[in-house]
């Protein structure tokens, strides 16, 4: 697998902001982001290194390592499921670098229960976090975006949105796949909605999933990734390269695609070969689409 990303710098001059930015996929997406040139805000819960009980990684970890390849960041503590706290995320954004002009909703909850066994707060806070966060967080960068005449949005899905099918079943399933699959789905369906309302306005809003698992510290603990570097796995910094591509791509090219990391890296000449669901692997049907 050779990945190669054209030009250099895509995002000289513009300012992200990316959720769920202290460790895994948007971590390696907010470094990716300033080494192409942008401004990152980095957005999560956690901010310092031990604060979350169970896994590595914080929002300071981060911005350091961007700082120290010579990149500027800011790190913002925010719960992505609170409007009030989505829209203080944009308004430090905004004080601190002037405009938003990338929005990466990457934040995302996940619960291992079968449905029967779910408490029902769980399920709404999982809505709250994967869905509800990314509406408010892109109806505040819209106005600007619109205004302006350009932006982009891009959406973190998942392989979990690709349900089942019928029966009959071989066995019970991954336990917690109903609940992330459907708030999953729900981002896909909001994704070309929100595309079609906006194209006029040179805004693109995309979405997309690995087209392999992604090991990162949230799979490893999990038990779905054997390790960091488990060879099984896509490597991280593909799947973040196909999010950078779909946030620098015209948005003629790009807005309401709902896709897979490695179908996309490769139908843009910026992978050799790619594997995994796009290829010999179907889709969602919003993928299809």
């Amino acid at each position: 697998m050779e990945l190669t990303v054209p030009g250099e710098r895509r995002l000289e001059g513009k300012v992200a902001v990316v959720t769920g930015a202290s460790r895994g996929i948007g971590r390696e997406v907010a470094v990716l982001f300033a080494e192409q040139g942008a401004k990152v805000v980095c957005a999560a819960r956690t901010v310092a290194e031990g604060d979350h009980r169970m896994l590595s990684g914080s929002l300071q970890s981060t911005v350091a390592a961007i700082e120290s390849a010579g990149g500027e960041g800011l790190a913002v503590q925010v719960d992505v499921s609170d409007e009030d706290d989505c829209m203080r995320l944009l308004d430090e954004a905004r004080a601190a670098f002037g405009r938003v002009d990338v929005l990466v909703n990457n934040a995302a909850l996940s619960y291992f229960i079968p449905v029967v066994d779910f408490p029902t707060s769980r399920w709404i806070r999982a809505f709250a976090v994967n869905v509800h966060g990314s509406f408010m967080l892109s109806k505040g960068v819209l106005p600007e975006m619109i205004e302006r005449g350009s932006g982009s949005i891009v959406n973190l899905s998942s392989m979990g949105a690709v349900g089942p099918g019928r029966a009959p079943y071989e066995s019970a399933g991954l336990m917690g796949a109903t609940m992330y699959g459907a708030t999953k789905a729900a981002l896909e369906r909001f994704t070309q909605g929100l595309a079609e309302e906006v194209y006029a306005n040179g805004v693109s809003v995309t979405c997309v999933s690995p087209s392999v698992g992604v090991p990162t510290e949230g799979t490893v603990y999990h038990g779905l990734s054997e390790s960091l570097d488990d060879p099984r796995g896509e490597p991280i910094r593909v799947m973040a390269s196909s999010i950078l591509l779909l946030a620098t791509e015209p948005v003629q090219a790009i807005s309401g695609r709902v896709t897979y990391s490695q179908q996309v890296l490769e139908e843009f000449g910026w992978l050799d070969e790619g594997s995994g669901y796009g290829f010999e692997i179907g889709g969602s049907g919003y993928s299809e689409i």
